[in-house]
């Protein structure tokens, strides 16, 4: 147990609503509460700015691993968010203008020295679909447009390519246009909402067969194992909301090489908690907001990543 005492704050999604056995989020909040820190809840919509102040309708939580009872919430009350030492920003996508407005105001707190876990600057500026594209010496070919000429014109030139939105989830909204085109015209207008909204188009990547592989790391340093989300028959798409199955595996040669290009301005961003989207040698994802898969590897191969990112944040605050 850690000798000193924390007010962890977490925003996240209804926690009645969460899938208890592969939770992330609850593996962070355990980790805290074993070290002896209080936990204190709020749901996105419990945020609010005061005279330049930020506060929140807080409830005391307590969390348990009993997957028939996994909390406890006490009576709502308005405090300061600057009454916290840290807080977890574990909504989930999409990155939508009520997301943005409650960094906006977490964003108040960090202000105040409330450490915000990520950092409010890094969750505005980046995309976790674009964010990757800083790196382009890891990335298949890619473009992002809302133009029918101009993604019509990718899809010609590397025939096979998968189409997302920037802002999607879990897998949602990924369409794979292999060379024939079938319904490339439909997907283009749907995706980019008639040429108003951008979307990400990536060469095919054949080794999706063998999984997605999330690397997570913490304050820059990688977990040695991965999870591999593999897309089950007649898929593509590797994401365990989408049916994937998760394997965990150890990181190759490959997979430190990448890590080795981002860590610099991981770091400098201040990012401690990163999950890292590969397939084959390619990185398609850096996910920042709500990072995930935690709970598989730890029981894959008896880890503790929420424990070491704990470890990370008493760093952090000193």
């Amino acid at each position: 147990m850690s000798e000193r005492t924390l007010r962890v704050g977490v925003v996240m999604d209804p926690i009645a609503d969460i899938t208890y056995k592969k939770d992330t989020t609850m593996a962070l909040l355990w980790a805290a509460r074993d070290r002896g820190w209080s936990l204190h809840y709020l749901e996105q919509e419990d945020l609010f700015l005061r005279e330049g102040r930020a506060f929140g309708l807080m409830r005391d939580l307590e969390v348990h691993r009993d997957p028939s009872h996994w909390y406890d919430l006490g009576a709502p009350k308005v405090e300061p968010l600057a009454d916290l030492d840290v807080i977890l920003m574990r909504k989930d996508p999409p990155v939508d203008a009520h997301f943005l407005n409650a960094v906006y105001l977490l964003g108040f707190a960090e202000r105040e020295g409330v450490l915000v876990v990520n950092p409010t600057r890094a969750l505005l500026e980046c995309n976790e679909k674009l964010f990757a594209q800083q790196f382009p010496h890891c990335c298949t070919p890619t473009l992002v447009s809302c133009r029918d000429e101009v993604l019509r014109a990718f899809h010609a030139e590397h025939r096979d390519v998968i189409f997302k939105p920037l802002d999607g989830m879990g897998g949602s909204g990924i369409f794979h246009v292999q060379p024939e085109g079938r319904n490339l015209g439909a997907i283009i207008e749907l995706l980019t909402e008639r040429g108003q909204r951008q979307i990400m188009a990536q060469r095919y990547i054949p080794e999706i067969k063998d999984g997605d592989t999330r690397i997570l790391l913490v304050d820059g340093e990688p977990v040695s194992y991965g999870l591999a989300r593999v897309p089950m028959a007649g898929e593509t798409r590797g994401n365990l909301a989408a049916g994937g199955n998760g394997v965990s595996r150890e990181l190759t040669a490959r997979d430190h090489w990448l890590v080795d290009q981002v860590r610099p301005m991981i770091r400098d961003k201040g990012l401690l908690f990163v999950g890292l989207d590969v397939i084959g040698d390619y990185i398609t994802e850096i996910n920042v907001t709500s990072p995930t898969c935690v709970r598989e590897i730890d029981d894959q191969r008896g880890t503790d990543i929420a424990g070491l990112l704990m470890d990370a944040i008493e760093r952090r605050l000193g």
